[in-house]
């Protein structure tokens, strides 16, 4: 057994991270890795949700324009993040992981639809619930789908895997003398433009309702188990 120190998390992932060796799409190695992440994890009976979001697919904002409304370029990002979801689901189940996918939007055909309580049977039961659709509205993102979730779930942090494995001073990318740092309040993730991990909107909510987030690189084994376990992996914002 891990030594566990949260009993809930949200888990949001990229869709970029889904796109793998592939320039757009799901590269099907990558969510056998995080399929493997996510198994080895639950040996501490954490209950574990997930949001995913479509940028390997569309990513709304970026479509708008040109004839395409942001309202349906929206719609077409959260589909992204269903097809992705659905994907992952598909890849627990068959790597052994009780999966449940869910959608806040209407896809009765693909995915049971979102509903607090029925979320809370499945996590009582031992399943993972993959969350798509984002909010199920437009302009909201799939970062702050993950903090409404998170909240509404009594998840105890939200935990988003990014490529980088925290918050850094500067750019790491473009100064080799960047630090990373252990934590970071609130109030200067919001207002630090430099601050690009999560969207401020993200952010805000997190803030105003006093929920922990991380920021972590996932692709490097065993980093969720340890985040469960309370060890310090990425850069905390709280």
């Amino acid at each position: 057994m891990i030594l566990m120190m949260y009993k809930r998390i949200l888990l949001k992932l990229s869709g970029e991270q889904l796109s793998g060796k592939f320039d757009v799409g799901i590269d099907p190695a990558i969510g056998s890795y995080l399929a493997s992440e996510v198994k080895q994890a639950l040996a501490s009976d954490c209950q574990i949700v997930i949001v995913v979001g479509g940028g390997n697919l569309v990513r709304g904002a970026e479509v708008a324009g040109n004839g395409i409304r942001r309202v349906t370029a929206d719609q077409m990002g959260m589909l992204s993040g269903l097809i992705n979801s659905m994907a992952l689901t598909d890849i627990f189940e068959s790597s052994g992981i009780s999966t449940r996918c869910m959608s806040n939007i209407y896809a009765e055909q693909l995915a049971e639809s979102y509903a607090y309580r029925l979320a809370e049977k499945h996590l009582e039961n031992g399943r993972v619930i993959i969350i798509a659709g984002g909010l199920g509205r437009p302009y909201f993102t799939h970062d702050t789908a993950a903090v409404s979730i998170g909240l509404e779930l009594d998840c105890e942090i939200v935990a988003k895997a990014t490529k980088v494995d925290g918050v850094y001073d500067k750019d790491p990318n473009l100064d080799d003398t960047a630090v990373r740092l252990d934590e970071v309040s609130f109030s200067q993730a919001v207002k630090d433009d430099s601050i690009m991990v999560m969207d401020k909107a993200a952010m805000g909510l997190a803030m105003e309702q006093h929920q922990k987030v991380v920021i972590f690189d996932m692709m490097k084994p065993g980093n969720l188990a340890k985040l469960i376990a309370g060890e310090s992996v990425g850069t905390i914002i709280s």
